[in-house]
């Protein structure tokens, strides 16, 4: 994929690592907890959500180095700092990509490239169609709305009433790629409606 963005484009000056779940799309056991998901499991999340990230890095960072000008973006998950007991391998494995994030700035440190990670808490798109159906059904109603009224109420625990949409990200991604933010490397930003209860 590097090889061919890189013949197509003349090279690559944005690299935004943009993937979560699993690279299989294997089932998680019903139960979904720690000690019955399986380790090869624990390795297709991590190869999924962080191995793939050192690849496209590892590909793409040394242009951007010799140009002098280069913006890597990870899109990690609120998980990685309020880790689930149900998701424990995506929560480490986006755990993992907030310590590279960090580790990466420093590695490209003087050469106009920057390492930094949006940490978004939950967005509405179609992987998060089933959670809100699963949650109006309970209410009674085939009605999405519902479900989506109901996270916001009574779980998401966030200070923004309403729920994430992928805007949201797309606008921190901007600014994150552009030239404004030159003075920004090794941050990593929440992107969650104020749901984390940290500093």
């Amino acid at each position: 994929m590097a090889k061919v963005a890189q013949e197509t484009f003349g090279g690559i000056d944005i690299l935004v690592n943009n993937a979560g779940g699993s690279n299989t799309g294997g089932q998680r056991p019903a139960a979904s907890g720690w000690l019955d998901t399986s380790a090869d499991y624990w390795v297709d999340t991590f190869n999924h959500n962080t191995i793939a990230v050192v690849r496209l890095v590892q590909a793409l960072a040394p242009a951007m180095r010799e140009r002098g000008w280069g913006r890597i973006i990870q899109i990690s998950s609120r998980n990685a700092i309020a880790p689930r007991a149900e998701a424990a391998d995506y929560s480490a494995a986006k755990g993992a990509v907030n310590n590279l994030t960090l580790s990466l700035s420093k590695a490209l440190a003087g050469t106009g490239v920057t390492s930094n990670a949006i940490m978004p808490g939950l967005i509405h798109t179609a992987l998060a169609d089933p959670f809100f159906e699963a949650l109006a059904k309970q209410q009674g109603s085939d009605d999405l709305q519902v479900g989506i009224d109901f996270a916001v109420k009574n779980i998401l625990q966030q200070t923004v009433a309403r729920v994430g949409q992928p805007r949201d990200i797309a606008a921190a991604v901007c600014f994150v790629a552009s030239p404004l933010s030159d003075f920004m490397t090794g941050a990593i930003i929440r992107i969650d409606g104020g749901a984390t209860p940290a500093l």
